[in-house]
């Protein structure tokens, strides 16, 4: 019966340091996300920044329209990227694990062996796409640029997605072409 206590008190603990261990991983990550956040605002005096859950999205080229259609939960947005892993307060080359862009692939001397592999996407504003990605995407209109930012826990998580190591915190250059809320 002692065994099992002293085994139960250990996997406690190990439990534990696992979740404040991540916890600390994510905090890192929120800050790092703010450098990137107060470098862009400083950088363009026209640009925004919106929260929407774990997200932070800076837009880029905001013209603070209420007129015009904001996209919605449920709502479809066509746009290009470029997905970067969290590193510093700037993104670059180094960081790009994805593209619908072939010259952004290109210009990070990526090999183009098919180029029919880039292209815009659109995609629904559902609980089928990341939950960072989703919250970031709420309220965007047409032809905005923006970046989306999120820590890991609205990434993949412990989960290693291809490129994209376990407990990122990813970078989204968005380029909205075009919004439906129908």
């Amino acid at each position: 019966m002692r065994r099992l206590l002293i085994a139960a008190a250990l996997t406690l603990t190990l439990v534990s340091c696992e979740k404040q261990l991540l916890q600390t991983t994510y905090d890192k990550q929120t800050t790092t996300i703010e450098s990137f956040v107060s470098a862009r605002l400083k950088a363009d005096e026209t640009a925004t920044l919106t929260r929407t859950g774990g997200a932070y999205r800076v837009t880029m080229n905001d013209t603070l329209d209420p007129a015009r259609d904001s996209l919605n939960y449920g709502g479809t947005v066509t746009f290009d990227y470029a997905l970067y892993t969290l590193s510093g307060s700037s993104v670059s080359a180094s960081n790009l694990v994805a593209t619908s862009n072939a010259d952004i692939a290109s210009a990070a001397g990526w090999t183009l062996s098919d180029e029919s592999q880039f292209g815009t996407v659109t995609k629904t504003l559902d609980s089928n796409m990341l939950e960072g990605l989703r919250d970031g995407l709420f309220g965007v209109q047409p032809d905005d640029e923006a970046y989306i930012l999120f820590t890991g826990k609205y990434a993949y998580g412990k989960t290693q997605q291809g490129a994209i190591p376990s407990l990122s915190g990813l970078v989204y250059h968005v380029w909205i072409k075009s919004i439906s809320n129908e």
